[in-house]
């Protein structure tokens, strides 16, 4: 008897892991470390090619360009609440470009895996690649 063990969409996306198995790692090593990310090119698990067609984590770049939007509107409100106003635009400018810096490993990180969950169309978890045999 098998046993069908179905993590979350987001848990496995905040996890890196692969979109069609949610069981096989996205990402070699940590987010955060002196070596440079590197993506696998297919998932260990089920062996889902990632890069769909030349070029096709172009998309991922105008992700990662909303969240660090996101990211440098929040570091502003966030500066502006914390310290009330202050003049000229050099705190604010240090504030937003040294929070897009220290999240930018986030931000290639998860723009891939927001762009391989949920903007790919044909692209979805498929459970029979995710089957864990249940222990007697």
């Amino acid at each position: 008897m098998e046993k069908d063990h179905t993590p979350s969409a987001v848990k496995a996306a905040l996890q890196a892991k692969c979109p069609r198995c949610r069981e096989g790692n996205m990402f070699t090593g940590k987010t955060y470390s002196l070596k440079a990310q590197k993506m696998n090119e297919t998932c260990p698990h089920c062996g889902l090619r990632y890069e769909r067609e030349p070029g096709y984590f172009y998309v991922a770049m105008f992700v990662s360009y909303a969240f660090a939007m996101a990211e440098m509107i929040a570091a502003c409100v966030g500066f502006y609440i914390i310290t009330g106003y202050m003049e000229g635009p050099w705190p604010y400018l240090i504030a937003t470009i040294g929070t897009v810096i220290v999240l930018s490993p986030l931000n290639y990180r998860y723009s891939r895996v927001v762009l391989l969950y949920w903007l790919t169309p044909g692209l979805s978890y498929q459970p029979e690649f995710n089957k864990v045999a249940e222990k007697p």
